[in-house]
């Protein structure tokens, strides 16, 4: 395909039965273009996805609440169908200000962020910098604190080494679909999170937030983490729900249980027979959590 701007995305047939929502672009101030999806009416619910992933994961949620609240789900800068330049910065903080952008451009008020993996840093980083915008918090197998990864990623940090797993071999695309349920990645499904980064040019980001990966005190998202952990007793407990893939082998059940010993009057649900993708895998089993706890709050 070769390096894509976001409007020259014409998704296969299979992939946009699956996604069958209307395209929006953002010009950002940094030039590039943001695509996000707009669907229903009612309390806004923004989605904001992680690693190596894009809107299309939420599609599940989007599909089953947009009945009653408005699903705002947006493509990071080189994922999905966003721009993909090759001389972006791809930090963390600039992630947050792009999503600032894009709640400015919708008058986006009493937000419930909806989070995965780096999803989880980057809205949890914008409601940081923007007091009062977040009313609620439904977070999925992600961190804000620093605790011990797998020493795989080291290896994927590697001069040489690491672009070429990455973004020769996708392996953090196939990588995750091996320990997933692959009876659910399978056909249009897996074609689906293939299909935005099918070249070196295209996984530019994949790489990149690989190199966000704070394992190092010296890295400077160390102390990004460090002020996001400090401010996350500033999240009204009440209005935080977790859900945890427990078979997860980056995001491992230590980090779950970080997340309730911070928060013991969150709501938070453990399942023991999903992973990482627990979003593709249990939608059925994650949808009625987030209708009884949007109600509820």
């Amino acid at each position: 395909m070769g390096v894509q701007t976001g409007a020259a995305y014409r998704l296969p047939e299979p992939v946009a039965a699956l996604y069958p929502y209307e395209s929006n672009r953002l010009r950002l101030s940094c030039g590039h273009e943001l695509h996000y999806v707009d669907e229903g009416s009612g309390p806004t619910l923004l989605m904001v996805h992680g690693n190596p992933n894009w809107s299309f994961y939420f599609r599940h949620l989007i599909s089953g609440l947009k009945d009653g609240y408005r699903c705002v789900a947006v493509d990071h800068i080189g994922c999905g169908l966003s721009d993909k330049p090759q001389d972006y910065s791809y930090r963390i903080a600039d992630h947050s200000e792009n999503l600032l952008e894009l709640i400015d451009h919708l008058k986006l008020q009493d937000i419930t962020l909806v989070a995965h993996d780096w999803g989880g840093p980057i809205s949890l980083w914008t409601a940081r910098k923007r007091p009062g915008l977040a009313r609620r918090f439904a977070l999925f197998n992600t961190a804000g604190f620093l605790l011990p990864l797998p020493k795989l990623l080291t290896v994927l940090r590697t001069r040489g080494i690491g672009p070429l797993f990455v973004r020769g071999l996708n392996v953090m695309v196939r990588a995750g679909m091996v320990t997933a349920d692959r009876t659910k990645l399978k056909g249009a499904v897996r074609d689906g999170y293939l299909f935005p980064y099918d070249s070196w040019a295209n996984r530019v980001a994949v790489q990149r937030f690989v190199e966000e990966i704070p394992l190092e005190t010296s890295h400077h998202n160390y102390r990004l983490l460090q002020a996001l952990e400090a401010w996350l007793p500033q999240i009204d407990e009440d209005r935080l729900m977790i859900c945890w893939g427990l078979k997860d082998p980056v995001f491992h059940p230590g980090y779950f249980e970080e997340w309730k010993n911070r928060f013991p009057g969150a709501e938070t649900h453990g399942f023991s027979d999903t992973g990482h993708w627990l979003l593709e895998e249990i939608p059925d089993r994650i949808l009625p959590l987030m209708r009884s706890f949007l109600q509820r709050t």
